[in-house]
């Protein structure tokens, strides 16, 4: 396969699953800014949703202040965002033309579709209402095309390098998630476990669709140490670290068996893997979750680079 086909595949399933995941993010942050004061504290909501989304350096330099209105629209809909739900849609379709004979029908489809349906919305929906039907509609679209290439395309290289891109972007989610919960969200003054602490963490959850799978794992109240073993090292549930990492490293090996050859992103992925599987939450929490994920995301670029180098270039 060229270089230039792998890549388009890469970062095309990378921008659905972005554009997904920003949706989820706008979505627990209004049902948060929709609890009663004494629920949500007086933490900025929209705030956090930008610094989870990593793009506060690119918000502030447009918008002096995070409300709802600025937010939606940086993160839904604005073209000077290159991280925004539209950049991501336009931008996934853009590398989906570029590789159109490596794609399916259904995955075609399903992203040109969602370029197509796009512009219906224009400059953004009305009303809350019509905000939470967008969101859940570009959830949806994120679900249709990774269903569709999972029941259609050959478990073949492009198949591989496709999923890659899935794994990548959705483990630097999950940890940005998680550090961005214990810095922000969270006031100082505020005890962990507290009324406010539960309802953000259930947000949390639900942002990541785990919440059912939380009880169903721990039979327990909801607990941040318990949440954070759930979302970085139970390889159970689909967006975890521990999961992401099982399939990198099962995804790069197939790629080097195909070609004949391994290299540092295998070494790398192998690494990662380990070092999540060696790990135990007492641990982390002793010597700071924030360090922690800190490290993990500079781990999981560094990993990205050498994908870029070996196969990418």
């Amino acid at each position: 396969m060229l270089s230039r086909t792998a890549d388009n595949l890469y970062w095309l399933a990378r921008y659905v699953e972005r554009a997904e995941y920003l949706a989820r993010i706008l979505e627990a942050t209004q049902r948060l800014t929709a609890l009663p004061l004494a629920y949500v504290g007086s933490s900025n909501e929209w705030e956090s949703a930008v610094a989870t989304a990593g793009c506060a350096a690119a918000f502030a330099a447009v918008h002096d202040e995070a409300t709802e209105e600025t937010v939606t629209d940086f993160l839904a809909f604005s073209s000077e965002n290159p991280s925004s739900i539209r950049s991501c849609i336009e931008a996934a379709r853009t590398n989906a033309r570029a590789v159109r004979t490596a794609l399916t029908s259904e995955m075609w489809d399903a992203i040109n579709g969602a370029w197509i349906e796009l512009k219906r919305f224009g400059n953004g929906p009305t009303s809350r209402e019509e905000f939470a039907n967008f969101l859940r509609w570009v959830q949806e679209i994120s679900l249709r095309f990774d269903g569709s290439a999972y029941r259609t395309m050959l478990r073949n290289d492009a198949y591989w390098f496709s999923r890659l891109g899935v794994y990548m972007e959705r483990a630097d989610n999950t940890a940005r998630i998680l550090d961005v919960k214990y810095h922000m969200l969270l006031p100082a003054d505020e005890q962990v476990g507290g009324p406010l602490d539960y309802f953000q963490w259930a947000a949390i959850l639900r942002s990541v669709s785990a919440l059912t799978a939380y009880h169903w794992v721990y039979r327990d109240s909801l607990k941040p140490w318990l949440i954070a073993d759930l979302l970085m090292l139970n390889e159970q549930m689909p967006r975890s670290l521990a999961s992401c990492f099982e399939n990198q490293v099962r995804f790069l090996d197939e790629i080097a068996r195909a070609y004949g050859r391994q290299g540092p992103a295998q070494r790398q992925a192998r690494a990662i893997r380990t070092r999540l599987q060696n790990s135990r939450m007492d641990e982390i929490f002793q010597h700071g979750l924030h360090e922690f994920i800190s490290e993990f995301v500079a781990d999981n670029n560094r990993l990205g680079a050498a994908i870029t180098q070996q196969y990418l270039l």
